[in-house]
């Protein structure tokens, strides 16, 4: 599929809208989610070791794009790589069985029960396009006393995420699930209501357009 001058503005219409851009602030602890991108637990390891939070949390078993691919699971993986990046073992808790974003809070927050580890406040590190999924299907399904919430990421532009057109598609192929999932799932009571900018809903029909649809529900 061609990634013309105008595919790529409608998409960075979408990622912009997808970002929340929040002011960290010190944790209780840095939960990261699972998934196929490892620079994801290279930014929890990052904010870990500038002095975030005292615990970092990976969270993921194994999802759509890493079952049958990996031989470990995404919590695992990920903190493997922050202790690779200097990460002491002893401050890592992993939560293997979530396969999607309602487990890794669900599973995450029974962990932190079990280890009597007080929550007041929590960084959550996903991928640039998910931030404002991952704060919508959060604020929805935490199932304990409510805590102040971050959303961040690898900081990286669209085209610095994405540097070669095959990934580069496979992420517009995403985002456009991801955003028509912000509009609809809160009417299933999976997410909070976010909303979309009139801009960004026309970007969305323009790149479905295009044929952008692979990981579009069914129901539109």
């Amino acid at each position: 599929m061609l990634l013309d001058a105008e595919t790529i503005s409608l998409s960075k219409l979408i990622w912009d809208y997808h970002q929340l851009h929040h002011r960290l602030k010190p944790a209780d602890v840095i939960l990261v989610l699972g998934s196929h991108d490892p620079r994801v637990a290279e930014r929890g390891a990052e904010l870990f070791l500038q002095g975030y939070a005292p615990w970092l949390l990976f969270s993921g078993g194994f999802g759509r794009l890493t079952e049958g691919t990996w031989t470990e699971t995404e919590a695992e993986k990920f903190a493997r790589i922050a202790e690779e990046m200097g990460v002491p073992a002893t401050q890592i808790l992993i939560e293997n069985q979530s396969t999607n974003t309602g487990e890794n809070i669900a599973f995450s927050y029974q962990l932190l029960k079990e280890k009597q580890i007080p929550l007041q406040r929590l960084i959550l590190v996903q991928k640039p396009y998910m931030e404002r999924r991952t704060y919508a299907t959060f604020l929805k399904q935490w199932p304990g006393p409510e805590v102040e919430i971050m959303v961040t990421s690898p900081q990286l532009s669209f085209e610095e995420y994405a540097p070669d057109e095959v990934y580069r598609e496979l992420v517009i192929h995403v985002m456009l699930g991801d955003l028509q999932r912000i509009k609809v799932y809160p009417e299933k009571g999976y997410q909070a209501h976010q909303e979309i900018p009139a801009e960004v809903w026309d970007a969305f029909e323009q790149l479905k357009q295009k044929g952008f649809t692979s990981h579009l529900l069914s129901t539109t």
